[in-house]
């Protein structure tokens, strides 16, 4: 049966009225994220009549001109997405409405005067309110902040609002990250700071803590009495595309696993909160990154493994390899690959290994959560057919099926006792109807209605980088001894062989890239039989 979610929107109230000032308006964020998902929260009544979104940067535009610029890029997005079946074509009328909430400020992030003609227009809004999204490189985070708190931008008086967005990266390593917070924090609270990770507006996301807490099956058994591990996975089909400058200095490590993935682990592995709120949950995730075992160097190189994706082929098209994508230096020792090993060390998880591994150019789009069960005893087998037990896997896919699958063992129809592994699905799309959206929509809105929940603190943000900076150093000694430590790998299959051997040198095999369902779902074997590999 599916279910609209149409009465939800009427349910929920707008927000309340505020001007957003976007900086870096004309990055690739902006068009392809931000204002689709400003237009969708439109679409559903969520924002206030008189909100206005005011792009700034330094390109030559005016309002008609910004205007202009995003909607080509919308309209053929949309277009595209209508062709594949996915969505409809941009609403004409509806753009011509959502477009007089859009202006422009020229100016430069660095420069005082911009900051001045901000004052001036908030000054001539219908409302006190302002958010800030810094939707740029990273290294104008701290200027940005800087500025507006010297030109008293974030200053809060006569019951106004004033918040600041920062998209990610949020820093390169500890260091740097401890260093951006410090200077947040002194020109605004932390209550005022959002520090966005879109994964985390993904309803799937948002679903495990309802089906970890609402559903007395689940919690007595997520411990390690129980699961014998646990596998997360981000796996992009993509390159680099468009992102080379900023991706060649980053990779895979810093772009996806202190964020991304580090969120995705801490909502599977935190305590119930005390509540569900921003304070208690930020609280419960925050002290789970803080519970994991710092490698040394030496036991960080050992439990990762790193690759770069090479010509191959994907689906039916030849792709590059990542040196010779555009932009990209041919000397590049950035790794578009990673895999590793982290422990929890709380009394939950002591001795689950959580296995992460994220990269581009992979077999298949599928961002997961695999949780391994221990075996049912054999003991009860024992004089019959059945050579072992196979685990129950529980899977949760974020993209791009989303939905929650688990394996069980079932009787084979027959006379002699022989098992099948079968399972249970949830996909969101066969309950649920639910509207084309970006991922942010959840999130903006959230911050529009003061709700930080979904967003990371400070001291979470610093236990993410606390836990990857071993691998970091170890990789950093690996390229200062002359060893790049990366391994190539064919586009198009699930990476390199090192991360293979750093799963299996513990027994176990990684979930296969775009299955919604565990390793284990071929036939429990008979006695006398092979096992598959």
């Amino acid at each position: 049966m599916s279910h609209s979610m149409q009465a939800q929107y009427e349910q929920t109230p707008a927000a309340d009225n505020t001007t957003m000032f976007v900086f870096g308006a004309g990055g690739d964020l902006v068009k392809r994220l931000l204002i689709p998902s400003l237009y969708n929260l439109d679409r559903d009544q969520l924002i206030d009549p008189n909100m206005r979104i005011v792009g700034v940067d330094l390109a030559e535009h005016d309002d008609a001109g910004f205007r202009a610029h995003l909607k080509q890029f919308i309209a053929d997005k949309a277009a595209d997405h209508h062709s594949e079946g996915r969505g409809s074509a941009l609403d004409e009328s509806r753009w011509r409405e959502f477009e007089q909430r859009l202006h422009y400020l020229q100016g430069d992030f660095t420069d005082e005067a911009i900051y001045r003609q901000i004052e001036d227009a908030i000054a001539s809004s219908d409302s006190g309110n302002a958010i800030f999204y810094c939707a740029t490189a990273s290294r104008f985070f701290g200027e940005i902040a800087r500025q507006l708190g010297q030109a008293g931008l974030l200053t809060e008086q006569g019951g106004n609002y004033r918040r600041v967005i920062v998209e990610k990266p949020f820093g390169h390593d500890l260091e740097s990250a401890r260093e951006l917070n410090a200077e947040l924090l002194k020109v605004m609270r932390e209550d005022q700071i959002y520090r966005i990770d879109h994964f985390l507006g993904k309803e799937t996301v948002q679903n495990i803590l309802v089906a970890r807490f609402a559903n007395v099956l689940f919690e007595p058994f997520w411990n390690n009495h129980y699961i014998d591990h646990i596998q997360i996975t981000a796996a992009e089909t993509v390159g680099v595309e468009e992102r080379a400058a900023f991706y060649d200095k980053a990779g895979a490590m810093r772009d996806m696993v202190p964020n991304h993935l580090f969120q995705l682990l801490a909502m599977v592995a935190i305590e119930p909160p005390a509540a569900f709120g921003a304070d208690a949950l930020r609280s419960e995730k925050s002290k789970v990154l803080g519970a994991i075992r710092p490698w040394t160097t030496d036991e960080a190189a050992h439990n990762s493994a790193r690759g770069r994706y090479e010509s191959g082929t994907l689906g039916d098209r030849q792709v590059p390899g990542y040196l010779e994508e555009k932009g990209v230096d041919a000397d590049s020792q950035t790794e578009t690959f990673v895999a590793m090993k982290v422990m929890v060390d709380n009394w939950r998880w002591i001795g689950v290994p959580f296995y992460l591994r994220t990269g581009k150019r992979m077999s298949a789009r599928d961002t997961e959560i695999a949780i391994c069960f221990k075996p049912a005893p054999y003991a009860q087998f024992r004089n019959t057919d059945v050579e072992r037990m196979a685990s129950n896997w529980l899977i949760i896919q974020i993209q791009p099926n989303e939905g929650m699958w688990f394996d069980f063992q079932a009787k084979r129809p027959g006379p002699e006792l022989e098992m099948d592994t079968v399972k249970m699905g949830f996909a969101y799309k066969d309950f649920f109807d639910l509207p084309a959206v970006t991922g942010y929509e959840t999130l903006i809105y959230d911050c529009l209605t003061g709700d930080q929940m979904l967003f990371q603190r400070a001291d979470t943000i610093e236990n993410g980088w606390r836990a990857v900076q071993p691998f970091l150093e170890a990789w950093s000694r690996e390229a200062e001894s002359g060893r790049s430590g990366i391994e190539g790998y064919s586009a198009g299959t699930d990476g390199p062989t090192g991360a293979h051997e750093l799963i299996q040198r513990d027994g176990r095999l990684w979930h296969k890239v775009g299955e919604p369902t565990g390793p284990g779902v071929a036939p429990v074997p008979k006695r006398g039989e092979k096992s598959p590999s």
